[in-house]
């Protein structure tokens, strides 16, 4: 039972519980240990953002053993591990936290680590420890990505319900298109601006983060953390809002890098130009740039848009960092006739 000062679960969320519960007792006849999954953080000299997922898997299945489909359900098919303590070692400082509700860990630790990327180890009561790669961004650096990663980097034809959830929970995820020219796109910036952090921020699930780091190494594009969002409900309503949750992480980085001037980079099929717009008016100093890769007629139709969307850009000198173009070819053209890079 609750206390008295707890927060009430939301009844979506005391819905998901109770499943979560159904099937532990279903499956308890099978011995299932605790498994953790690490996701790449980041940080700056003297505290890391470490980020991770505890899950329940079966004691008796073999690690190695792989399913030659990679099916997007296979993701979502997953028990998590509520509560379990959870050591992050990060240099000579080490730090206990728990997991929430999800099996997720999300917390800021002391670490002094050098620049670029590093590994912190975590460990669990009964699981396999692992590491968990970090990129520290130097003090120096002075310009960033923040990339989409839905129609930005990888095809999805989001929000189309139907089609979106056939490309996510069937299609085989070696399938996956990724967005022409954008991987050179990006290659291009970082050799142009040595030592630029590249982050993928994403209204997607912590569930294919895997996937989706998988699918990133193999279209040769740069290595970064996926700042992502929980997938169901929460504790005061029946879905998280994936705008809100770019808002508020676009906020929380410039908080945290405050000299930083982040290239915004997304499409015009979803919210990207909306939210990015505010960004650059709340934080003009943070901007170095906005590129909106432009969907075509038939992806804007497929994404639930009208083609030729009119252009969202901000009005004044705001505008004159703000580039559209329908692919990464284009966007670098333009990048370069604007000075952004």
């Amino acid at each position: 039972m609750p206390t008295p000062d707890a927060p009430r679960l939301h009844r979506a969320a005391r819905i998901e519980d109770a499943a979560q519960e159904f099937f532990l007792r279903k499956l308890g006849r099978r011995p299932r240990r605790p498994a953790i999954v690490p996701y790449a953080g980041y940080g700056a000299p003297g505290w890391a953002r470490v980020m991770g997922r505890v899950l329940l898997t079966r004691a008796d299945r073999d690690a190695d053993r792989r399913p030659q489909k990679l099916r997007g359900w296979r993701s979502f098919a997953t028990l998590p591990a509520k509560g379990v303590p959870v050591t992050v070692e990060a240099g000579d400082v080490s730090t206990e936290v728990h997991t929430d509700r999800s099996g997720l860990i999300d917390t800021v630790v002391k670490a002094d680590l050098t620049p670029g990327w590093c590994r912190i180890r975590l460990s669990a009561p009964d699981a396999e420890p692992v590491e968990a790669p970090i990129r520290v961004i130097d003090p120096a650096a002075r310009f960033g990505i923040i990339s989409d990663i839905d129609d930005t980097v990888m095809v999805t034809a989001l929000p189309r319900p139907l089609l979106a959830g056939w490309n996510t929970f069937v299609l085989d995820e070696h399938a996956r298109a990724a967005v022409p020219g954008m991987a050179v796109l990006y290659e291009r910036i970082t050799n142009a601006r040595p030592g630029s952090p590249v982050l993928y921020l994403s209204t997607g699930a912590w569930n294919v983060a895997p996937a989706l780091t998988r699918f990133l190494s193999r279209n040769l594009y740069p290595a970064g953390p996926l700042l992502l969002t929980d997938w169901g409900p929460t504790q005061d309503r029946w879905f998280r809002s994936g705008r809100e949750h770019k808002r508020a992480t676009l906020e929380r980085l410039a908080g945290e890098f405050p000299d930083m001037r982040w290239l915004l980079v997304g499409d015009d099929g979803q919210h990207d130009q909306e939210i990015y717009r505010e960004f650059l008016h709340r934080h003009p100093e943070n901007v170095a740039g906005v590129a909106i890769r432009r969907l075509s007629p038939t992806q804007a139709v497929l994404a639930g848009n009208l083609p030729h969307a009119a252009d969202e850009r901000p009005s004044g000198s705001e505008g004159s960092r703000w580039i559209c173009a329908p692919d990464g070819a284009q966007l670098w053209k333009q990048l370069r006739e604007a000075s952004i890079v």
